[in-house]
């Protein structure tokens, strides 16, 4: 399984979505929306960018969280994407303090 849908079944199953529920949100055509989204979290086939960023939308989090290799990072994207703008640049602030230490 590919990174890409390793996070992607991960994010559906946790919004409690079926398959054919995400692909029909994200916008697919009725007919294929289970099929092709099953076939992006085995990784036989691959979504472009503009599906992910719907798929994002949809399950609310964000885009790059899909494309990151490393978990702890993943994760991070996916704790500091459910914070306001505010609260993220205040983590961003301290993260480059604690680099320069």
């Amino acid at each position: 399984m590919s990174v890409i849908g390793k996070r992607l079944k991960q994010a559906r199953v946790n919004s409690g979505l079926s398959q054919e529920a995400l692909g029909l949100e994200a916008g697919l055509e009725a007919e294929s929306a289970s099929t092709r989204m099953n076939r992006y979290e085995v990784g036989t086939r691959a979504p472009t960018l503009e599906l992910m960023e719907r798929v994002a939308k949809v399950l609310g989090v964000p885009v790059s969280y899909f494309y990151e290799t490393d978990n702890t990072i993943a994760e991070l994207l996916l704790t500091v994407g459910k914070l306001s703008k505010a609260e993220r640049i205040k983590v961003l602030e301290a993260a480059k303090k604690a680099v320069k230490q």
